[in-house]
Formats: structure tokens, sequence, C-alpha cells
């Protein structure tokens, strides 16, 4: 029987706690929280990720299931799905966006050394995009063409350590080249791209 802690304990050890905190000031994320701070949706919807859950009540289940060792694992309580479903519409998104800006810088530099084969002095992106076809009754806001709907997820990739550091849904419409207008470029770095 393991009498270690818990391994998502280990992996939430790495969360730079004090960046966390200066996120939540400078969006007022814990302004008039009571119980079920950002802290605990943090490490709630990080459990439900990494255990692959696919609904709140999932969720709720599997952290019922588990109650006996919430404490070990950082979580002060069970949270009801529809506490879950609250804090993630009402809370600010760029709590979370900011946190995951620090975490990428974090893995950047833990990649630097990297060899990839170049001898380029700045970063070397790579530019692309994914259509997502959806279906048209269940989501009509999402029209491409008569009877057919989708959205395109535009990434950037850092090419050292494959890290995802930009993101941007759209439309199936919009053309790769027209997300350069809101891609924040980077002086000094290399973007590699297909002709789309």
């Amino acid at each position: 029987m393991n009498s270690g802690r818990p391994l998502f304990a280990q992996v939430m050890e790495y969360l730079p706690h004090h960046e966390f905190r200066k996120c939540l000031s400078r969006y007022g994320g814990d302004r008039r929280v009571k119980k079920f701070t950002c802290m605990d949706q943090f490490l709630a919807m990080s459990f439900a990720q990494l255990t692959y859950r696919e609904s709140l009540r999932d969720i709720e289940i599997c952290l019922q299931a588990n109650r006996s060792r919430l404490y070990h694992m950082g979580l002060r309580c069970v949270p009801h799905r529809s506490t879950l479903a609250d804090a993630n519409e009402d809370r600010d998104w760029r709590i979370y966006a900011d946190l995951a800006q620090v975490l990428i810088q974090t893995a950047k530099r833990l990649y630097r050394p990297t060899d990839i084969g170049l001898t380029l002095e700045g970063e070397i992106y790579a530019l692309d995009s994914t259509t997502i076809a959806l279906c048209w009754s269940l989501f009509p806001w999402a029209d491409v063409r008569q009877n057919k709907a989708a959205v395109k997820a535009h990434t950037r990739l850092n090419v050292r350590g494959d890290l995802p550091e930009f993101i941007h849904v759209s439309d199936g419409k919009l053309h790769d080249v027209n997300i350069l207008d809101i891609l924040p470029i980077q002086a000094g770095s290399y973007y590699v791209m297909d002709r789309g």
C-alpha cells in the first residue's frame, strides 16, 4: 500500500503559487468569494482534466469517491456541480489565461537548450489551423456553407518543446492568412506556415 503523497499533489506542487496569487489580485478573482476559491476551482478542473472527466457530474462523482484523499490532494471539499458551473461561468477567464502564459514561459526555459537540428538564434514557430466540423442543426451560428457548420482553431506552436503558445478559435470562414492580423508577432523570431 502506498503511504506517500498522491500523484496529483506532486504534480500541483510545481504550480507557481506566487504567480497565481498575482493573477488573482490583478483581476479580483477571490473578491466576494465565501467558500469555493479560485484555487479550489483550478484544482478541481485540473483534476478533471488529468483524469479525463467528461462532465461536471462526472467530476463531482469522482471527487466524492475519493473523499478520504481530498485533503492530501490539496482540495478542501467536494464541489457540487452547480458550484463548479457557477464558478466556471462567473470567474474571470483571464486569471487562468495569464497563469497559462506563466507556465508556458517556464516550459520555454526548460526546453531552450533542446537541440532541434537548426542553428537559428530566435524562436521558431509553426503556424497552422485545423477545421473542426460541427453539426449544423446544433450550431447554426457556425454556418460555413449551406447546411455545413465548422470552427477553425488557428495555432502558433513553438517548435522547441512543441508548446502551443497562441490559439485562436474563429468561424470556419476565416482564412489562415487573415490570422496574421491578430497574431502577436515577436521580433527576431521565425514563422513557418503552409500556403493555407
